[in-house]
């Protein structure tokens, strides 16, 4: 039986920016300078998708299409839709920069991960303009894959489609989906990765899917905590994750369960 060979990581909520806040808020101000209030669960919740995706996805969700319809006298356009990314991507430029810390245990679990022979490739939300402020401020900090893929290079079929992963499989050589490993922190990770055919892990704390800040979730009492982490973790199975992990550092040993216990139809066996 063959080996696990690569992991590919999400960036932001994943490796980098505990919480993904740095577009959650930029969408948040933007719908707010067109007139209209979104919730940080609404401006959540396509998290993870190309961003122009995101922000269609946003004005089709029915409280926000009304809302939309109610403010501009008619239902949004593709215009419309334009328009609200020329104003979100130069905000996120402007505030990427603050937003590449490495989540703790990421740069450990790497290094780890490294050691014991496998390849890391990785897959995001971001555009290629965005990853050019991002990857070199990770590196200076200690956190590089071996590479990256962006919408922009799959003629912008962002997540849920497979098609970053699949560039990644060949850059790294890897030799099949079922020795594969895909780690995100969003629905639509989990949707890529399922999509794609690989071994599907979400992981819970930092996540955008939780949507807590480092500080918020350290003040929760433990009950809290475990509460946040289980409605996580089902939100994460429910879009198709084979695995949860609640951080970073439990993934080598999961990934040696997987080892262990087998692939494709074996997947079923694996307590998740």
């Amino acid at each position: 039986m063959k080996k696990i060979e690569a992991v590919i990581f999400d960036w932001a909520g994943t490796t980098v920016d505990f919480g993904c806040f740095a577009p959650v808020n930029v969408f948040i101000d933007i719908f707010k300078d067109a007139g209209i209030e979104v919730t940080m669960a609404e401006a959540r919740e396509p998290m993870g998708m190309l961003k122009i995706d995101h922000i269609r996805a946003m004005l089709s969700m029915p409280r926000i299409a009304c809302l939309w319809e109610e403010e501009n006298g008619k239902p949004f356009t593709e215009t419309d839709v334009e328009r609200l990314y020329s104003k979100f991507e130069p905000a996120l430029l402007q505030s990427l920069a603050h937003f590449t810390d490495p989540i703790a245990g990421v740069v450990e679990t790497v290094k780890e991960l490294r050691a014991n022979g496998l390849k890391i490739g990785s897959t995001t939300g971001y555009t290629s303009t965005m990853m050019d402020i991002v990857v070199p401020l990770a590196k200076e900090k200690g956190y590089t894959p071996d590479c990256y893929f962006t919408a922009d290079d799959t003629d912008s079929y962002g997540r849920p489609y497979p098609f970053m992963i699949f560039k990644n499989l060949q850059a790294l050589k890897v030799s099949s989906v079922k020795n594969v490993v895909k780690v995100g922190d969003t629905i639509s990770d989990m949707k890529e990765g399922a999509q794609a055919g690989v071994w599907t892990v979400g992981v819970i704390v930092g996540s955008s899917e939780m949507g807590l800040s480092a500080n918020e979730f350290n003040k929760l009492s433990g009950e809290e905590q475990q509460r946040e982490m289980a409605r996580t973790k089902e939100a994460f199975i429910s879009a198709g994750a084979d695995f949860t992990i609640e951080t970073m550092t439990e993934l080598p040993s999961l990934i040696e369960t997987i080892n262990l216990q087998g692939s494709g139809k074996e997947r079923e066996a694996i307590e998740k």
